[in-house]
């Protein structure tokens, strides 16, 4: 074996690792319309086996891919809203499940973790560059970059806690 195989081989540590094999995970549970949690057992049981489709993680990697996984699945109703409230022309059924994914994994980060925006929006890009088609990066940066502003702003389109009326104002009608 040479030494450039075994580097390759080595379990790989990064966050967009990471991001990637979860997009794989949410991808194909969309695509075979089967349970996340269960794609991601069985994707992660074919990592560790050796699998040479997917990178093999390093645990906390691993880790943070059952993070956004979970996530996911816990809050894809208020996801999915934020998107049809942030992508405006295009309906679900008429995008590339490749990039309604890619914006799916990354919303979810971007609302959720309080983690920085720009690493998020690359990710994601990236990710969409090698899975989806021509236009997928520039599009998913468009959508992603416009939420990513709008959630800086007051009243963005995410899930906002301090959004209810307060005991001391009367509620407009």
């Amino acid at each position: 074996m040479t030494r450039r195989r075994e580097k390759a081989a080595a379990p790989v540590g990064t966050r967009r690792a990471a991001r990637e094999f979860a997009f794989r995970v949410l991808f194909e549970a969309d695509r075979g319309d089967l349970p996340l949690q269960s794609v991601f057992t069985r994707t992660e049981g074919a990592m560790r086996a050796g699998d040479d489709t997917f990178a093999p993680l390093n645990e906390e990697a691993l880790a943070f891919a059952g993070e956004l996984v979970t996530g996911l699945g816990t809050h894809r109703p208020d996801i999915d809203a934020t998107l049809r409230r942030t992508i405006r022309g295009w309906s679900f059924d008429q995008m590339a499940q490749t990039d309604l994914n890619v914006l799916r994994l990354a919303t979810f980060e971007l609302l959720y973790t309080g983690e920085p925006h720009p690493p998020i929006i690359e990710s994601a890009v990236r990710i969409a560059r090698k899975f989806g088609g021509d236009d997928s990066g520039r599009f998913v940066n468009g959508v992603l970059g416009g939420l990513s502003r709008s959630l800086q702003e007051p009243q963005g389109p995410g899930p906002r806690p301090d959004s209810a009326p307060r005991p001391e104002q009367e509620p407009q009608e």
